[in-house]
């Protein structure tokens, strides 16, 4: 069996256009969604990331408001800044990009942000209503996810969804959506006992404990959707002394011999994690200013 390789890049590529479109619609009505980004420090992947963040906002028609501080910076000054950035009027969504310097207490960072700018979906009132099933924003690596899997498997009702690692960020939302999908879930971790026995009963396996390779081909079930969330630099001789490459989760080869489909990594769901966002900040708009979120 030769595995469909999800393509997250087009996909991604689809959403944004469609958020293009929808944001222009907003304009005649006289809205334009803006997103607020604020980075601390020098982190160089971090950097990257909010640069990307920053061109594909203003490529979809939005504001791009951005806040590059010094690693520095003191914690209260950040929460004065989110502060500022909740009461702005042209700002819809609030990212501040994580790791901090350590002086700063991210979680105190979280929940100081307005729950309803919180395009990250961090903030413990979209984490609990996400919980309880009622409309939340959700985290975006996850939601991509979700959107990957429905691309090849419409109807998820009933399926067996294996879900390895238990962040907050990835983990955990990740199963709260499948279970509003009607899946049978499971949360496998580091502790977890008989991990390829568990892969092996799984219809859909969702892989984010940032472990390379962690999850070979045959520990799969045949036919099995495989959504790989992890990014992992590891040695590659082949390419010269002191090289790297870029892995994830899952041993590539063995499993997409197996899957049914499969996330390559990279071009998997990490496009997928900046059009979510967008497609965040576009609905944080429509519910500020009393709007229905268009279809996309």
């Amino acid at each position: 069996m030769s595995a469909t390789i999800i393509d997250g890049k087009a996909f991604a590529a689809g959403l944004r256009a469609g958020i293009g479109r929808a944001v222009a619609g907003l304009a005649e009505e006289g809205v334009t969604p803006g997103l607020a980004v604020v980075i601390v420090g020098e982190d160089a992947a971090s950097q990257i990331y909010v640069r990307n963040k920053v061109r594909q906002t203003l490529a979809a028609g939005m504001r791009s408001f951005d806040h590059v501080l010094p690693a520095s910076t003191g914690e209260a000054d950040l929460l004065a800044l989110v502060g500022r950035l909740n009461a702005d009027p042209e700002v819809d969504g609030i990212l501040v990009q994580l790791p901090l310097p350590g002086q700063i207490d991210p979680q105190r960072v979280i929940e100081a942000i307005d729950p309803a700018k919180d395009v990250d979906g961090f903030h413990p009132v979209n984490a609990g209503r996400l919980l309880a099933g009622a409309p939340a924003f959700v985290p975006c690596t996850p939601l991509g996810s979700l959107l990957l899997i429905k691309s090849v498997l419409p109807r998820l009702a009933g399926l067996d969804a294996l879900v390895i690692g238990r962040s907050s960020i990835v983990g955990k939302p990740m199963a709260q959506l499948l279970l509003q999908q009607d899946c049978t879930v499971t949360m496998a971790h580091s502790r977890t006992r008989d991990l390829p026995g568990l892969c092996g009963r799984a219809d859909i396996l969702v892989a984010a404990v940032g472990r390379p390779e962690l999850v070979r081909g045959d520990w799969l079930k045949p036919g099995a959707v495989v959504i790989d969330v992890g990014i992992n630099r590891v040695p590659d001789p082949a390419a010269g002394e002191g090289r790297t490459r870029v892995v994830g989760d899952v041993a590539f080869r063995e499993a997409a011999a197996v899957a049914g489909a499969i996330t390559p990594v990279p071009g998997g769901v990490g496009p997928m994690t900046i059009a979510c966002l967008l497609r965040n900040t576009l609905q944080a708009a429509c519910l500020r200013h009393g709007l229905p979120m268009p279809a996309l």
